[in-house]
């Protein structure tokens, strides 16, 4: 089989063929051990194709993390750092972290502290319901003064009514000074800065530890220079798992060994984890957040591809094309692979924002009133004015205008509709995925129809009732929602010509005229 000329970049897939047969044997040994119960967690592994001095090749395997609860594992690329470092301090760094974790549960199941905090709740409830009482009856006093006031009373009525005016405000100024519960207030005022010691300790020497941790990472690179794991991070700190990843594991191995990276591949194999996106047997580029930093600098000295630039493909002059126009606003069915709005980086400028700009040139405001992801192509409603921008966006928050998309799903969907609700976050260590995250992600829900079936696939409207970032893509693609990613979708399935997902239909009511705009395009697939 052909080597590479480059080595090929890791943060793009599908990997080179090389590559894709030393990982089609590693998962032909994962299957084989599977049924043993050796590997029962979700796990990303890699493997990478070298040459040694003679130009003979073979091929390296490792895994991401820990597997079975161990660092090194028989066969499998040791980590980046000394195990024997790692031992002298991570047991008893972690034993006081526990013992932290342990203190802050018990105050937690504590029933005297429970029993404050509902006291004190109640007693503040009950001021607070007194204070409403006394609002209200100061201000009906208030509203019987003003009256007396406008039937012209002699000066001693006059003072009389002045008089009971600062006597209302002397009453407010003696209840809240009072505190309600004052010695329980105390106590469970002290009873939270005991937890807060606590938990600001444990996060001290959570830190200090990650940070020895961290120095026990060398790194280094094919030329043969060496930098800590802080290092490459700086000024920022590495992110938890940095450094544990499959393919800097293989780089330091093949280094070590004395041997020539010539291709790398890492894929997912055992159950999907529990914030979705990664499947058995599919290839996955390295992540950005972790490996972003560190491994351009472990393959400083190699002839390295450039990763895919996504979003710099030529797109005819004449897109994106006119669905409905009138003075105010202007709907455009935007062609995959051109994006919505320029870059953030200002690399990609080319986008429908920019060109409509130069359309319209004496249109005001952004022009562009939500987005379609850069692989989606469908219909996009921009407007020529501030005002009706800012009307349409206040319709978009109302969730008053409605969408509707029609993908092909790579599987068959059971049922025939339904509504899913999927919290979803940015996936810090790899943007711009989005994982799901029921405690800190946000809410996102998706109405489902489906439309035909046909040679193992489904056909289906997805209509969204917020809109999160790839949260369509996502809510087909994760068990929860409904186990079957798109078609052609690169980062939460399998890659293709094309991303099968098209915005069809949207209607919305005209900023201006009131009238209800219907607009369809059918999907190209």
């Amino acid at each position: 089989m052909t080597r590479p000329d480059e080595f090929p970049s890791p943060f793009d897939v599908p990997p080179h063929p090389l590559a894709r047969r030393a990982a089609d044997e590693l998962l032909a040994e994962l299957r084989e051990r599977s049924p043993d119960r050796e590997i029962l967690e979700g796990k990303m592994f890699g493997v990478l194709v070298v040459a040694d001095a003679h130009g003979q090749t073979s091929s390296l395997k490792a895994f991401s993390g820990m597997l079975g609860g161990r660092w090194d594992q028989p066969g499998f690329a040791p980590p980046l750092f000394d195990p024997r470092v790692w031992e002298g301090m991570w047991p008893a760094g972690q034993a006081s972290l526990r013992d932290h974790e342990l203190a802050l549960r018990a105050i937690d199941a504590d029933p005297a502290r429970e029993q404050r905090r509902a006291e004190l709740a109640r007693a503040v409830g009950s001021r607070d319901v007194a204070s409403g009482e006394l609002r209200a009856v100061h201000r009906a006093r208030k509203a019987a003064r003003h009256a007396a006031r406008s039937a012209a009373l002699d000066p001693a009525g006059l003072h009389t009514l002045a008089q009971e005016s600062r006597g209302d405000t002397a009453e407010r100024r003696r209840f809240d000074a009072e505190v309600a519960h004052a010695e329980l207030a105390a106590q469970v005022a002290a009873d939270a800065a005991e937890r807060a010691a606590i938990e600001q300790q444990r996060a001290n020497e959570s830190r200090g530890l990650m940070k020895l941790v961290h120095d026990s990472y060398v790194i280094t690179s094919y030329r043969g220079e060496r930098r800590a794991l802080r290092e490459l991070f700086a000024p920022s700190e590495p992110p938890g798992g940095a450094g544990d990843c499959a393919g800097p594991k293989l780089l330091g191995e093949a280094y070590r060994r004395g041997l020539r990276p010539l291709a790398l591949a890492e894929v997912w194999w055992g159950p999907p984890p529990a914030t979705g996106g990664r499947y058995a047997g599919v290839f996955y580029p390295s992540c950005r957040g972790k490996c972003g930093p560190i491994l351009p600098f472990m393959l400083d000295g190699l002839t390295v591809a450039g990763a895919t630039v996504f979003g710099a493909s030529a797109t005819a002059a004449d897109q994106p094309r006119v669905v409905w126009e009138d003075e105010d606003l202007v709907i455009v069915d935007k062609p995959i692979d051109l994006l919505s709005v320029p870059g953030r980086s200002g690399a990609l400028r080319d986008s429908v924002q920019t060109r409509l700009r130069a359309r319209y040139p004496a249109a005001t405001g952004p022009l562009v009133v939500h987005r379609l992801d850069l692989e989606t192509s469908g219909l996009l409603l921009a407007a020529k004015t501030c005002a009706t921008h800012a009307a349409l966006q206040a319709q978009f928050a109302r969730r008053e205008i409605d969408k509707r998309y029609i993908a092909w799903l790579a599987g068959d969907v059971r049922g025939e509709r339904g509504v899913i609700e999927l919290a979803l976050r940015v996936d810090l260590d790899d943007r711009p995925r989005q994982i799901v995250d029921p405690v800190h992600g946000k809410p996102a829900i998706t109405e489902w129809t489906v439309l035909a079936r046909a040679h193992g696939r489904t056909r289906v409207g997805l209509m969204p009732r917020t809109g999160r970032t790839h949260q369509l893509r996502v809510h087909a693609a994760h068990p929860a929602g409904l186990g079957a990613p798109i078609v052609g979708d690169r980062l939460y399935g399998t890659a293709a010509d094309r991303l099968q997902l098209h915005a069809a239909w949207l209607a919305f009511v005209h900023p201006r005229t009131s009238r209800r705009i219907e607009v369809e395009s059918p999907a190209p697939f």
